[in-house]
């Protein structure tokens, strides 16, 4: 069809195309390591696809989880600054700031708040700050000059995002945060891609471990305040129990906690059972050969290894911290623990032994998680929350 005139016209009054380079977002992480709120993020960059540029400082030179991140994004690894004081950093970062002038700054947990002060001064950078949990430091009560710095520096931020109601609840209450700016997005996972527990007789096989064992599986950087020692006196008292023939632990995940962990393995006499394969990729072929799951942290939010083990089919036995018991239906209430509880170890111990001789109750359990997972917990919602917040901050910034 042939263009009219006012076809014509409109292509008359075209302007140059737009060269500006696509908007930069700067993230700002105490570490980068593989943990959840990296591996969230290096997922989120893959979704927002090469609308979007990203630049990654982390602030004690770790860079680990950079070589998770697919080679479509456009990613600066930036230089960490030598250690120094709240003011120091906080002018090295001013510097940075301006002379890379982010379109959006993106602050990750306590470690990162020197940033979101930064981001203040003049002229001033849009920041999102995200609040993922705790440290072992703060498991079992707060700290007040972390609660009133908060309470300070995150009021000029354009949004404070959480994952978990009980984070919420602590911005709202604790931290007096204006509603207006705290946004509850819940992690999420593609459920598709992990296929529900068989057993996978092949990585079994590999690894040692008889096709008919009790396999009880821990994903998570092995922290502190994740406790895998509690995970580890857990196993060893199931191991003791004759009703539970030759379980097996699977413990996925590197971290301070490891080499201790190693020591420990091996003074229990446990090392032919307890199979310590460091971090992996290809999580969903290990949640495969699991017949369970556990979480022994001390403090949890919103574990996405949870999320992982629930779309596997795999009933779990977790503390009850967080938004654990909330995320989880009400099949799998009873068993959880208390942290605080002077037998926690046991009473995990007691859990798993009753899944252990109970293969149908496994299988009940599991179907209700992987359901509970795909109603309320959707990948897709999640980037679409990030994208919309990403946009009209990125809105308001122009």
């Amino acid at each position: 069809m042939p263009a009219g005139p006012e076809a014509a016209s409109s292509k008359k009054n075209h302007g140059p195309p737009d060269l500006s380079p696509p908007p930069l977002l700067l993230h700002v992480f105490p570490t980068f390591v593989p943990g959840g709120a990296q591996m969230r993020t290096v997922r989120l960059m893959a979704e927002l696809g090469d609308g979007v540029r990203h630049a990654v400082l982390s602030l004690d030179g770790e860079q680990d989880a950079a070589s998770l991140v697919p080679d479509t994004v456009s990613l600066e690894l930036l230089p960490s600054f030598p250690k120094a004081g709240t003011l120091t950093t906080a002018r090295r970062l001013r510097a940075l700031f301006r002379e890379r002038r982010p379109d959006l700054v993106l602050t990750y947990n306590w470690g990162a708040l020197d940033a979101v002060l930064a981001a203040r001064l003049p002229p001033g950078f849009a920041t999102i700050h995200h609040e993922d949990g705790f440290g072992p430091d703060e498991a079992a009560g707060f700290k007040r000059r972390r609660v009133l710095a908060r309470r300070i520096a995150l009021r000029g931020v354009k949004a404070v995002v959480v994952p978990s109601h009980t984070l919420e609840e602590l911005a709202l209450d604790t931290w007096k945060l204006p509603a207006r700016i705290v946004r509850r997005i819940p992690n999420g996972v593609r459920t598709e891609r992990f296929p529900p527990a068989d057993g996978n007789a092949g990585l079994r096989s590999e690894l040692g471990i008889d096709a008919e064992a009790f396999v009880v599986g821990f994903v998570g950087h092995l922290r502190r305040e994740k406790n895998p020692m509690r995970f580890l006196e857990s196993f060893a008292l199931l191991a003791e129990q004759p009703s539970v023939p030759s379980p097996h632990a699977l413990v996925l995940g590197t971290g301070a906690e490891g080499a201790a962990l190693r020591e420990r393995t091996l003074a229990l006499g446990l090392s032919d059972r307890v199979h310590l394969v460091g971090h992996r990729e290809d999580t969903p072929r290990y949640y495969r050969a699991m017949d369970a799951f556990c979480i022994s942290s001390d403090t949890e939010q919103m574990p996405v290894a949870l999320l992982e083990a629930m779309s596997a089919e795999l009933p779990t036995v977790a503390t009850d911290v967080g938004d654990i018991r909330r995320i989880l239906p009400s099949s799998a209430s009873e068993y959880l623990v208390d942290p605080g509880e002077a037998k926690a170890a046991e009473l995990l111990a007691r859990g798993l032994a009753k899944l252990a001789s109970d293969r149908n109750l496994r299988a009940h359990l599991g179907r209700d998680n992987r359901a509970r997972v795909r109603e309320a917990y959707s990948f897709d919602a999640m980037v679409d929350a990030y994208r919309a917040l990403f946009e009209s901050s990125l809105q308001a910034r122009a």
